[in-house]
């Protein structure tokens, strides 16, 4: 247990990272820096998703389910492993960007993620297969192992369509979509799952068959949001709206079931973990509703050439739902502390952050000036979205079973 409340710390120190090389990012249009932004961007996207998200998510899917299992020495091995190759992509991404030795420790990446998948499936105990929530995690790491394609396919693209391709492009919404969409999402709701089901608390098992193939299909086929860019035949506008619909239903079909236990999961933990799950909740069908609205096709031609508004959508999710539900987890998981008045400051800065964003986006949507001080006023509210981080990453550091 010690050393995975470690593991966490480190994960948070990976998400206060990232929050100040996005603040870099936002200084670029206005104070003179000398580094390159597009290897800061690729940068600040893998510490991101590999960093603070892969490393909180294995963490804790490693105390739900491996932690019993008599192989604390071989993950450790692969735990600081992982580590080597975060770290060794942090040291070269920003000098070289995609070049040969951030190549090799992103590839490295991979093959250490394939391991983890593989220790999961190999020490699980029979009993936690039966499981909904063992169900999840399995198939999100096999989403997670999925998107890997994309960064698989890179290479090749490259040396023959080229980096300024269709296929190039699609390659990364390829590997955006099954990440964001399939494993982050479907841990998420295996984590949570699994916390109900420690206290007693089951979707029968009609119900969650309904959640979950209607959850995973919806999955599938809004990768084809993906795609709209390309303006492709009406049939993939069809099929993207199909999936956002199964996945709203889904959702209705795990709140409907979960909601008359609303009291139990209230005494799961303290407020601040019930009032968490709810505003996660909120940021979860506010993403499922933009994805439809995104499926349209009118909506869909003018989003996908707006780069703000895709940038807010995507950070939606990652500083959002992800993040939020992900502090929640290791701070129910005692792996971490929270405090209500650090997350209130989080969700202040996100807010701010994403209603400029997203302000911008609209603005430059029906081709209106955009206020003068913007690009500052961007900075000030990542500032805040920075000291309430780092408020977090210092409440570890002063405990003192940490």
């Amino acid at each position: 247990m010690h050393s995975l409340k470690k593991h966490s710390v480190l994960a948070l120190g990976y998400f206060l990272l990232i929050a100040l090389l996005g603040l870099a990012l936002r200084l670029f249009p206005v104070v003179e820096l000398s580094f390159n932004y597009r290897y800061m961007v690729h940068t600040h996207s893998h510490v991101a998703l590999l960093g603070w998200t892969y490393t909180a998510l294995t963490t804790l899917i490693y105390l739900a389910f491996l932690s019993k299992a008599s192989m604390e020495r071989k993950y450790s091995v692969l735990f600081w492993g992982t580590q080597v190759t975060i770290i060794g992509m942090l040291l070269t991404f920003p000098f070289t960007g995609y070049a040969l030795f951030s190549i090799i420790f992103s590839t490295l990446f991979l093959f250490a993620s394939y391991v983890f998948m593989w220790f999961f499936v190999k020490h699980t105990s029979k009993e936690q297969k039966k499981t909904p929530a063992y169900k999840c995690i399995y198939v999100s790491l096999w989403y997670m192992v999925l998107s890997s394609l994309g960064p698989w396919a890179l290479g090749a693209i490259m040396n023959t369509a080229g980096s300024g391709s269709d296929l190039y492009r699609n390659a990364i919404y390829f590997y955006l979509h099954f990440q964001y969409n399939g494993w982050f999402i479907m841990a998420l709701l295996g984590l949570l799952l699994y916390f109900l089901e420690q206290k007693e608390i089951e979707l029968p098992r009609d119900a969650f068959a309904q959640f979950f193939w209607t959850m995973n299909l919806g999955i599938v086929t809004t990768f084809c949001i993906s795609l709209l860019w390309m303006n492709p035949s009406n049939s993939i506008y069809v099929i993207s709206a199909l999936g956002s619909v199964l996945q709203l239903f889904a959702f209705f079909i795990l709140i409907k079931h979960v909601l008359p236990f609303q009291n139990e999961v209230k005494r799961m933990d303290s407020k601040l973990f019930y009032l968490s799950l709810k505003i996660a909740a909120i940021f979860f069908l506010v993403k499922l509703l933009l994805q439809l609205l995104g499926s349209i096709p009118y909506f869909a031609s003018s989003i996908s050439s707006n780069i703000d508004l895709v940038i807010g959508y995507l950070h939606w999710i990652f500083l959002g739902l992800v993040s939020v539900a992900v502090l929640s987890f290791l701070s129910h998981s005692k792996l971490i502390r929270i405090t209500s008045r650090s997350i209130i400051l989080y969700l202040l800065g996100f807010i701010l952050t994403e209603g400029l964003i997203f302000y911008k986006g609209t603005m430059v949507w029906f081709k209106a000036p955009v206020i003068r001080y913007y690009p500052w006023l961007l900075v000030l509210a990542t500032g805040i979205l920075v000291f309430s981080i780092g408020n977090i990453f210092v409440l570890q550091l002063r405990r003192k079973d940490a």
